[in-house]
Order: C-alpha cells, then structure tokens, then sequence
C-alpha cells in the first residue's frame, strides 16, 4: 500500500510540475576576448550586471590557499577612477545588492541599477577591471587580508565541521557588506 502511495506521489509531482521557463537571451565575444551575455526583460526599469571571473580556489597553489578571496576583497577597496569604493558610487546610482562572491571556479561582482545608469554600473566594473593596481597599498592589502582572515575564522575555522568538505555551500555565500570599510 505504501508502495502504491509513493508511486502515484511521484507521478502527481511530475503532472503538476510547471514547465521550466524560458529564458531568451543573446551571447557575444568581444575583440578583447570578455564574454556578454545579455536577456532583455522590460518588466522592470532595472538592470542585474553580473561580472564573472574565471579564477578561483581552484587556480590556487595547494597548500596556499585564500588568494582569490583575497582579490575579491581587494576590488572593493576602489580603482583609479571609482573612489573611495564602488559600494558608495554604486549606491550614489541607485545601485542595491552590491556584493560579490568567491567560490571554486570563479569570483563574481554584481548590482541592481535602474536601467539608465547600465553604462555607469559598466563603467565602474571596468574601471575595478582596468585599474585596481593604481590604488593597491600596503594599508589596503593589510585590511583585506585580516578581513579575509577573519571570515575563515568565523566561517570555517570556529565552526564544528567547518574545514570539512560539509562546509563548501558556505563559501559560495555573499557575505561581503562594507567589510571593506575598516
């Protein structure tokens, strides 16, 4: 009888399982080799910029570890043209959700803007690409890296099983809000 009520579970789930959605969207390589990928939805006078990068723990020397982390961090402390942060110019925009995120195989930047300011978040991401080495200093390196630091602690370190393979769906989490501000 339990069997029978499994089985006819299983088949309703699956006839009342909607349709995945599809999503339209165009993918273009530029002569400078970066990849957009672009899906256009006029529901909301908003844009969701993503910036990926393809580097990650797994780019990292074994036995040396947190340096993609690191970089993360370091590409919140400004750029040349984008000061003191992105978060503040981001925000002066109309930015929300301004974060970024480390994981495996890639590290991400990313932000909601109101649509006529998409040149502007474009721009900033840019600028964080082009220009980060221009305002690289000691005192920057040295607060990202005990931030960094510090969040191994409470991410990993100082939680039960937290070096365990248990622990990778926390690295992928945002966590950076004004972490960069010290």
């Amino acid at each position: 009888m339990r069997r029978i009520a499994a089985i006819l579970s299983v088949t309703l789930a699956f006839a009342a399982r909607a349709a995945d959605p599809e999503i339209k969207f165009e993918k273009y390589t530029l002569p400078n080799g970066l990849t957009v990928i672009l899906s256009e939805d006029h529901r909301l006078p908003q844009v969701a910029v993503d910036v990926w990068y393809h580097v990650g723990a797994a780019n990292q020397t074994p036995g040396r570890s947190g340096f993609a982390h690191l970089f993360e961090h370091m590409m919140f402390s400004g750029s040349k043209h984008v000061q003191p942060s992105p978060f503040q110019v981001l925000e002066s925009i109309g930015a929300s959700g301004v974060n970024g995120t480390t994981s495996f195989d890639r590290t991400n930047y990313f932000e909601v803007v109101p649509s006529s300011q998409l040149a502007a978040a474009l721009w900033i991401e840019s600028d964080r690409m082009g220009y980060l080495l221009d305002t690289l200093d000691e005192k920057k390196l040295r607060v990202q890296r005990d931030v960094v630091s510090n969040e191994k602690r409470q991410n990993y370190d100082n939680r039960p099983y937290g070096s365990s393979g248990c622990a990778s769906a926390i690295s992928s989490s945002p966590s950076h809000t004004r972490t960069t501000n010290a």
